[in-house]
């Protein structure tokens, strides 16, 4: 494996004990200097598949090379070169063929393929989805508290009833309080805390929808993790959903009050503040020194740019630029918001003058 252009790509080597440890080393320090952007792709399998091997698993016809290697698969919003996504609205059919995914999981042939893609044909692309990410990244249920394979950092405190699922990493010097939930895969730097009740890691409001059928919101599987950097703060019975196939995002020094929802694939930046009963709805950026305060709600997949403070009970509705301060539901500049209520005040004694002023003219 190597990285080119901020891209994983796989070789085969041969080398001694040795080396192999050096080019490890080399790898990952290549990856710590990778951007969020590229080093948040979480659902890569643990080697290359081919498109054969891949269409034999779902009962699939392959339209284009079944020699290519797929490296993982990604939701639409998240894919890049060498990645699988699924489309089974025609609606979508034609963003998905000019995303960055190189193979398409898809129900019908008959669309103009690009240059350099491949299909994957099948009646239910969804369900195929959902095999390919229960065969990579299958369910594990939980035999104890802490799982095994959980790495946990110097001096860092674990208080009672917290659980650890599989494969989590803590860093250094953090404190986590009673009846936390880590679970699977989520990743956690030094000098965080995390207060009693909250839940890093579960699973993303993300549902495929179709009337035609008895259920009408099926789960989409999520397979993605959380990342929370370096010095954050985060408060009592907060949650914070993992990316439905790539990483939630905590910056490095941002702080969360009590009650605080951040959804799934978020990308929180560094030294944001966030009141209570902020809610944060999934795919959003929210960039550096971004203060939310209390019970501001957020839409989805949108930005808000650096420095942008949100007043109280505030609804985001659509991105916001950087350095400005916002009120209101939908939210405008505060300054024109006030001027506004400063108004809508002065309604009824501009009635009554009307009223006064029409009746002196009869």
């Amino acid at each position: 494996m190597q990285i080119v252009n901020n891209k994983i790509q796989y070789t085969k080597i041969h080398c001694t004990k040795n080396q192999f440890i050096k080019f490890c080393c080399g790898v990952l320090s290549t990856c710590n200097n990778l951007t969020l952007k590229h080093k948040n792709l979480f659902m890569k399998f643990p080697q290359p598949v081919s498109l054969k091997e891949i269409a034999e698993l779902i009962n699939a016809e392959v339209v284009g090379s079944t020699t290519s290697q797929a490296y993982g698969i990604n939701e639409i919003h998240k894919v890049e070169e060498g990645d699988l996504c699924f489309v089974d609205h025609p609606k979508y059919y034609a963003t998905s063929l000019n995303s960055a995914a190189t193979h398409i999981i898809i129900n019908t042939e008959n669309v103009s393929i690009p240059p350099g893609k491949n299909l994957l044909v099948t009646e239910e692309p969804f369900e195929a989805y959902l095999k390919i990410v229960n065969h990579y990244r299958p369910f594990h249920s939980a035999k104890q508290l802490q799982n095994e394979n959980a790495v946990i950092g110097e001096r860092t405190v674990i208080m009672p009833n917290v659980f650890i699922g599989k494969d989590v990493k803590i860093g250094n010097d953090c404190i986590i309080y009673p009846n936390v939930a880590l679970m699977d895969y989520t990743e956690i730097g030094n000098n965080v805390i995390i207060q009693s009740g909250t839940v890093i890691g579960s699973d993303a409001f993300y549902y495929n929808t179709k009337k035609n059928r008895n259920t009408w919101y099926k789960k989409m599987q999520s397979c993605g993790n959380v990342i929370i950097d370096d010095d954050v703060e985060i408060g009592a019975n907060c949650t914070i959903d993992r990316g439905v196939t790539a990483s939630t995002h905590i910056g490095k020094g941002s702080k969360m009050d009590n009650l605080v929802h951040i959804g799934h694939d978020t990308n929180v930046g560094r030294n944001c503040l966030f009141a209570a009963q902020v809610g944060i709805a999934g795919g959003c950026i929210i960039e550096d020194g971004v203060v939310l305060w209390g019970q501001v709600g957020v839409s989805k997949t949108l930005t808000i740019g650096e420095n942008a403070i949100v007043l109280a009970q505030s609804g985001v509705p659509s991105s916001l630029e950087n350095n400005k301060t916002y009120f209101g539901s939908p939210v405008v500049d505060a300054q024109e918001k006030r001027k506004e209520l400063v108004w809508i005040k002065r309604i009824p004694e501009m009635w009554n003058r009307l009223n006064k002023l029409t009746s002196e003219n009869k």
